[in-house]
C-alpha cells in the first residue's frame, strides 16, 4: 500500500498541512519540524503526488523539447543532455520533431492552447526565419536554440559559430592546405547557423593569407550524409579540387569521406576532412573524424536552468547566453600515427578550446 501524506504526519507527529508545507518548500516551517518532516519521508519512503502538487501551482509538470530531426546525432545527443538536466527537478520532457515546418514551428510558438500541455519550452528553430521568429509574441516561456536571429523576445543558448568555424579552417590552413573549401552553406534567409559558418571560413582563409575561390564554397538543401557525398563529387571535378574541407556538420563530413575513398584519395594525406558537432560516431569511423565540439552538456544546462528562471517568475529582458566549444583534432587531418602521438603526448593536458 502506497504512503500517504498522512502516514507522514502520524510518523513526525504534526499535521498533513505541515507535511504539505515542507514537501513544497514553503519557508515558513521551524527547522527542527522540517527536519523531523523529512526524516519521515525518507524512512516511509513517501513520494509526493506531483501532478497533484503541479495542478495547484497551476502547472502542467511538462515541458516540450522541439528539434528538427532526431534522426541527427547533434539533435538526439542534445535531447539525451537536456532530459539529463531537466530530470532532477522532478518535471517530464515531451520531445516534438518539426522536420524544419515552419507552421508546425509557428504553432509551437502562436498556439496558446498548447500552454495547457506543457510550461515551457526549448526549441531549436529550422524552418522560420529571423522576421517570422522576431515578430511572435512571447506568451510561454521558451529558450532558443541555435544561430540567434535578431533581437526577438525569446531567451537563447548558442555558441560562438563565427569562431568555432574559424578555429576549423585555422587548423586546416596550419597544416599547409591551400585548397580548403566549404560544404553546407544555405544561403536562404532560415540558413543562419550555416552563415555564420561560411563568415568564419572566409575570416579564416583571410587571416592565413589564401583567396577565397567561390567553386570551393558548395551549397547543401540540409546536412544529411548523402549532400556531403554529392557536394563532395562535384568539388573533385573542378580542374583544382581542394586538399582539404570544412564541412558544416559530422554527416556532411561522413559522406565527403566516402566519396574522397572511394574515388581513391586518401584522407588526410590527400584531402584533409573538418567536420562539426562532434557526434559520437565521428569518434569510431575510420578515420576518427576532427570536428568542432560543441559542448552539449552545457548548452542543455543553461538552456534548463533560464528556462526555470523564467518559470519561478524571472521577467527580465531576454538573454543571450553561449556556450564553449572545442575543436578535436583527430586522424581525418593529422593521420592516424600523428593522431596516436598526439594522445599520448596530451593525457591529462586539457589544452582548453583545442583537443586532440
Amino acid at each position: 500500500m502506497a504512503v500517504t501524506i498522512y502516514d507522514v504526519a502520524r510518523h513526525a507527529g504534526v499535521s498533513p498541512r505541515t507535511v504539505s508545507n515542507v514537501v513544497n518548500d514553503y519557508p515558513f516551517v521551524a527547522a527542527e519540524t522540517r527536519r523531523r518532516v523529512r526524516d519521515s519521508i525518507d524512512s516511509l519512503g513517501y513520494r509526493p503526488n506531483l501532478v497533484a502538487r503541479n495542478l495547484r501551482r497551476g502547472r502542467t509538470g511538462m515541458i516540450a523539447l522541439a528539434v528538427p530531426e532526431l534522426a541527427v546525432p547533434y539533435f538526439s545527443e542534445l535531447s539525451g543532455a537536456i532530459m539529463d538536466e531537466v530530470a532532477p527537478r522532478s518535471y517530464t520532457v515531451i520531445i516534438e520533431q518539426t522536420d524544419g515546418d515552419p507552421a508546425r514551428e509557428r504553432a509551437l510558438l502562436e498556439d496558446r492552447d498548447r500552454s495547457h500541455v506543457f510550461d515551457g519550452l526549448i526549441f531549436s528553430p529550422l524552418g522560420l526565419g529571423a522576421s517570422e521568429l522576431g515578430a511572435i509574441p512571447g506568451a510561454t516561456p521558451v529558450v532558443l536554440l541555435g544561430e540567434r536571429v535578431n533581437e526577438g523576445p525569446f531567451d537563447h543558448v548558442s555558441i560562438d559559430n563565427v569562431a568555432a568555424a574559424r578555429s576549423a579552417v585555422e587548423h586546416l590552413a596550419s597544416l599547409g592546405c591551400r585548397r580548403i573549401a566549404a560544404i553546407g552553406d544555405q544561403p536562404y534567409e532560415t540558413g543562419e547557423t550555416a552563415q555564420v559558418r561560411t563568415q568564419g571560413y572566409h575570416e579564416a582563409l583571410e587571416a592565413a593569407g589564401l583567396s577565397p575561390d567561390p567553386a570551393l564554397v558548395v551549397p547543401t538543401s540540409n546536412f544529411h550524409r548523402s549532400a556531403g557525398a554529392e557536394a563532395m563529387e562535384r568539388l573533385l571535378e573542378l580542374a583544382e579540387p581542394p586538399d582539404a574541407v570544412f564541412c558544416y556538420n559530422d554527416l556532411l563530413a561522413a559522406g565527403a569521406i566516402r566519396v574522397l575513398l572511394d574515388r581513391g584519395r586518401r584522407v588526410p594525406e590527400d584531402v584533409a576532412v573538418v567536420g562539426f558537432d562532434d557526434a559520437e560516431e565521428g569518434r569510431y569511423s575510420t578515420p576518427t573524424l576532427s570536428t568542432v565540439a560543441p559542448d552539449k552538456h552545457v548548452i542543455a544546462a543553461m538552456a534548463v536552468a533560464q528556462l526555470f528562471r523564467r518559470l519561478d517568475g524571472d521577467i527580465g529582458d531576454p538573454v543571450d547566453l553561449r556556450a564553449p566549444f572545442a575543436l578535436e583534432i583527430r586522424e581525418s587531418t593529422i593521420g592516424r600515427l600523428q593522431a596516436i602521438a598526439a594522445l599520448d603526448g596530451k593525457a591529462g593536458a586539457g589544452r582548453k578550446g583545442r583537443r586532440v
